[in-house]
């Protein structure tokens, strides 16, 4: 007989997983509202080219992509961004600004499963459109922290890290003599500096600077001397205004954006918990201001969510120019530092009540009452076939119920009802009439005391 397992990359949600799974949804969903986004969804299957034109040809290699039976080049989405672009862009006379969205929504990427890295993920994405002041950028920054610590986690336990690409263009600029068409090829090497072999590096900036070697070498170590001074503490410190106002004031030319940045973010409360660190770039071309990373500062040290401004993408797939700001947490690093910390979420659900049933006879009026509970918001499970109360008390005991209500042919026939508290062990006899729904109800939700 033949045997099937999921694909590689792919997981099953037994109840107990699923349960896990739904209360890191329940979280976000609830700091996001907390917040004042509201949700939305989008097709889990798109045209090829709306990847494509977001973040060119080389995606493909990440994608499921295939024809379907229209001849159509379609994909399924490994992001939810460029969906959010789409909508957005079909709607954007008539949206009321600022845009704040939020989604919690399955992706797919075609890539080497490995830990914290799956080929189907869950994301939980936010973000702000139609406001190009730092303000928006804070919000979503402060929605990010709060994410995380509703799904479980501690302030010290994370950290979130920003930059800005209008630091790094004038850093390149300014003090490397990088010219103006080469900046944009200089950042995504940037991004992967310290996860790529110097040597790596070195072929890449000499391919960019067109066979220039010694100009390769010069802007590789001034590069890595950034870096160094950012591991030291001798770039800008989140505790230092000074320095994050110089660094704006020359970065951005004209306005203070970090200065203003650093007041929305201390203002909201977060602000400890952010810092520079100029080796947060996120490779990918469409970002054009700050960027942002979520880090576990215990275990592993992993990312567990990005983001960032994107003022053209809006534009690029068709919509009005309307700058953007937003962030994605994905659901697997999150799972496995829970896991790793022991902190539990969501648990499956118990039921209220467990109805015993004396015998087949009583059924019917079992039935009858169960229907009556149920509509009235309590959760019952019973047996569905005649079994001993032994039997019936054992499976109250396994799901979990707060209590097991007897209805055996004693309780027919006096009409009252034997309630046993499954916390405590205390029984108590209540008259079934019409006040039994809301007397069930009270005790499920206080308790009997013992």
């Amino acid at each position: 007989m033949a045997t099937f397992q999921s694909l590689p990359g792919f997981r099953e949600f037994y109840p107990e997983d699923c349960a896990a799974r739904n209360g890191l949804f329940n979280a976000w969903r609830g700091a996001a509202r907390r917040h004042g986004f509201v949700e939305y969804d989008a097709p889990v299957l798109e045209p090829l080219e709306l990847f494509t034109e977001k973040s060119g040809e080389e995606i493909r290699n990440q994608l499921f992509e295939f024809e379907d039976k229209g001849g159509r080049k379609v994909a399924l989405r490994p992001e939810m961004t460029p969906s959010l672009a789409r909508l957005v862009a079909a709607q954007a006379g008539s949206l009321r600004k600022p845009v704040k969205w939020f989604s919690i929504g399955e992706c797919f990427r075609y890539e080497k499963p490995q830990k914290g890295r799956l080929r189907s993920f869950y994301q939980f994405n936010a973000d702000i459109l139609g406001e190009a002041g730092p303000g928006a950028d804070a919000e979503c920054i402060a929605l990010l922290v709060e994410s995380l610590k509703a799904c479980g986690l501690d302030e010290g336990e994370f950290e979130i890290r920003v930059c800005d690409r209008r630091f790094w263009q004038w850093v390149l600029n300014k003090h490397f003599s990088v010219p103006d068409d080469k900046v944009s090829g200089m950042l995504p090497l940037i991004d992967k500096w310290e996860r790529e072999r110097p040597e790596n590096t070195i072929e890449k900036l000499n391919t960019l600077f067109e066979g220039n070697s010694s100009f390769a070498i010069s802007v590789k170590e001034g590069v890595d001397g950034v870096f160094h001074r950012a591991k030291h503490g001798g770039i800008v410190d989140q505790s230092n205004a000074d320095q994050a106002n110089w660094v704006s004031q020359e970065a951005d030319g004209q306005s203070n954006q970090f200065g203003e940045l650093w007041e929305w973010l201390d203002s909201l409360g977060v602000k400890h918990l952010v810092k520079f660190d100029p080796r947060i770039v996120r490779g990918l071309a469409y970002y054009t201001g700050f960027s942002f990373e979520a880090f576990q500062t215990v275990g592993t040290a992993r990312a567990l969510a990005g983001g960032g401004r994107y003022d053209n993408l809006i534009q690029k797939l068709g919509g009005p120019d309307m700058p953007a700001v937003g962030f994605a947490i994905g659901d697997v690093t999150v799972t496995d530092l829970l896991q790793e910390l022991k902190r539990p979420i969501g648990e499956v659900n118990k039921p209220d009540v467990y109805l015993v049933i004396g015998s087949e006879a009583e059924r019917r009026t079992a039935l009858k009452l169960i229907s009556k509970l149920r509509a009235a918001g309590v959760s019952v499970e019973y047996p569905l076939k005649d079994e001993k109360y032994g039997k019936q008390f054992k499976a109250a005991d396994q799901v979990g119920a707060k209590l097991a209500l007897i209805l055996g042919p004693d309780e027919v026939k006096t009409q009252q009802i034997k309630i046993k508290d499954m916390r405590s062990g205390v029984e108590v006899v209540v008259p079934n009439n019409a006040g039994l729904v809301a007397n069930v109800r009270e005790i499920a939700e206080k308790g009997l005391p013992a």
